[in-house]
């Protein structure tokens, strides 16, 4: 197992929750979150450039969509955004005291997007399969936080959080389904609670690790290889970007702490971290 210090501040911000880092290889951009900052974050790596999008309620999660423009995870159901900045709901479910959180586009363009209380109940949260046409099958409903989703290279497995287990799971993947729920890693007591994961091209799995400052590599078998450390504990997701999608991007969240370090709630980079796969896009 190596251990690595090496990052750069990409984007210096103050987000209370940053999350949810995406490469959107149409624009050469990197889209990323606030959850309680109700934000939407762009950044060009090459020019230096940043958007924000300001939301009308707190967004678990923001996707490129295949045509242009983004999906996003909201509170009260999932939204689309149009190249043109036009808001419309794809699906409207407002349920009281729960929101939106973590979610990823599977190898089919389908979106599996995450829900949680905001008082963390067990059960109380869950994760769900949505399609452009507006169809949408609950895959999971008995989760607390639902957090990282990711598929290995061939699309037949698909990793998962629900952070207060502490453990990665892993599932057999075919046709929209899975089954067959193991578990893959389990983060030991005092390193934190696995949050968001990023799967590279060699089929291992990388997890950030919420109160624990740092991101973990696993290798296919579940070992852990690779972990880097970072100043402050609320590390929150990762993923691979860049024109050739080797440099590592990671989410930092400010809220709860007291005295937060200077980058916390930035946006950070591990350059030459390793090799990404490349992500498709929301087919919708």
């Amino acid at each position: 197992m190596t251990r690595r210090h090496g990052y750069e501040v990409a984007v210096r911000a103050e987000a209370t929750l940053g999350e949810g880092p995406t490469w959107d290889a149409a624009t050469g951009r990197l889209i990323w979150i606030d959850i309680l900052g109700a934000r939407v974050h762009t950044y060009d790596p090459v020019t230096g450039r940043r958007t924000v999008r300001v939301t009308d309620q707190h967004v678990g999660a923001a996707k490129p969509r295949a045509g242009g423009g983004l999906v996003l995870n909201l509170r009260d159901g999932v939204g689309l955004v149009d190249p043109d900045g036009t808001f419309r709901w794809l699906h409207h479910e407002a349920v009281p005291g729960r929101r939106a959180n973590d979610a990823a586009v599977a190898p089919d363009g389908s979106l599996w997007a995450g829900t949680m209380r905001y008082d963390e109940a067990p059960g109380g949260g869950t994760l769900s399969r949505f399609t452009g046409d507006g169809a949408v099958e609950t895959v999971l409903d008995d989760v607390a936080v639902s957090n990282g989703t990711g598929w290995s290279p061939d699309g037949r497995l698909m990793y998962y959080v629900d952070s207060p287990t502490r453990q990665i799971d892993v599932f057999h993947h075919e046709d929209g389904r899975v089954a067959d729920r193991r578990r893959f890693a389990r983060i030991e007591e005092g390193a934190g609670f696995p949050d968001g994961l990023t799967v590279d091209a060699d089929g291992c799995v990388w997890v950030a690790l919420w109160d624990g400052g740092a991101v973990r590599r696993y290798t296919p078998d579940g070992e852990l290889d690779r972990v880097i450390e970072f100043p402050t504990p609320r590390v929150t997701a990762c993923a691979f970007g860049g024109p050739d999608l080797t440099d590592l991007y990671i989410t930092t969240a400010g809220v709860g702490l007291s005295a937060p370090h200077p980058i916390t709630g930035s946006l950070l980079v591990v350059p030459g971290a390793g090799k990404g796969l490349p992500q498709p896009a929301f087919a919708g």
